[in-house]
């Protein structure tokens, strides 16, 4: 098993790591820098406060939704920032039902004329760590920039609903390689674990602040406790995305000789049941992960419990 304390500096992009980096009024600078370095020019955002994280559904067959991260800007602007570390079919319009949450919540119990609509803008960051987009092919960007527009010639019908996605596996560039402050932020946000201190290339107040609250000696004992089982998770997160991926590949090659839909239904049979054994996932996170029905799962928990 990988060492726990070995890193001078903690994974940032662990809950804890992120939460702590991002998720309090004292760090809020951190998260407003780098959020204006991901809109790049196209608006600055001067102030932010954190919202609540949870919002309860309207049904109880809904649910509660939470969310890594809520915020609002001084002007109103509203952003959900979310750490994703499993590739899922579904992930686009997981983040569209988020984008929807926040846009329902601003209509007021009542007086709905006077409203008017007076939506704010809405704006979904995915950090996707680990995976690359679904369905982007051989592209290799790790930013897309994505707001609602024409299909036929492209200009833009609404500009104040937007959904950047950082696919950090896509971020290759070297320290030497870093041209701006965006190159600086996904530069660390990747590699931060394995550094051994501030570079030239990172000397610059924000990044200093960074790095003296990712230290790991400085992290009080229950601090560390919770970092440490974050790290477990995001590592049992890995592994699982890399026996889904594993199991996936020879579910295709299978269809190739055995027909395309039989061929990657065993390969997800096979993920569920590793899932099933690893007891760490309920019946619908199974689901969600494997990007199946519920009622699949149950279909191959009954096997595996008949020894199938």
């Amino acid at each position: 098993m990988r060492g726990l304390k070995q890193s001078k500096y903690i994974d940032i992009t662990t809950d804890y790591g992120f939460k702590k980096a991002f998720g309090s009024d004292t760090n809020k600078d951190l998260l407003i820098a780098f959020l204006n370095e991901l809109f790049r020019g196209r608006k600055v955002i001067a102030d932010l406060y954190y919202n609540k994280n949870e919002h309860v559904g309207d049904t109880e067959d809904i649910g509660t939704v939470i969310f890594d991260l809520t915020c609002t800007a001084d002007n109103g602007e509203r952003f959900i920032i979310e750490v994703q570390r499993t590739a899922q079919v579904n992930l686009k319009r997981r983040m569209l039902y988020y984008s929807s949450k926040l846009i329902a919540d601003q209509a007021p119990k009542g007086n709905r004329r006077a409203w008017n609509y007076a939506i704010s803008e809405v704006y979904i960051i995915v950090l996707m760590d680990g995976f690359a987009m679904p369905d982007a092919g051989d592209e290799k960007y790790f930013l897309h920039d994505i707001c609602l527009c024409y299909r036929d010639h492209g200009k833009i019908f609404y500009d104040d609903l937007g959904f950047i996605y950082v696919e950090l596996v896509n971020f290759v560039k070297a320290e030497a390689e870093l041209l701006n402050d965006l190159d600086r932020w996904l530069y660390v946000l990747k590699n931060m674990s394995s550094l051994n201190g501030l570079s030239t290339y990172l000397r610059k107040p924000i990044f200093e602040k960074l790095f003296q609250l990712a230290e790991y000696s400085k992290l009080k004992p229950e601090e560390r406790e919770m970092y440490n089982a974050s790290l477990r998770n995001k590592w049992d997160a890995e592994s699982i995305r890399s026996s889904q991926e594993e199991l996936l590949k020879r579910g295709r090659e299978k269809a190739m000789a055995e027909g395309r839909a039989e061929g990657e239904a065993k390969g997800k049979a096979e993920v569920i049941k590793n899932l099933l054994s690893s007891n760490k996932f309920s019946i619908s996170e199974i689901a969600e992960l494997a990007d199946v029905t519920v009622e699949f799962v149950k279909q191959i928990e009954e096997e595996k419990a008949k020894g199938k």
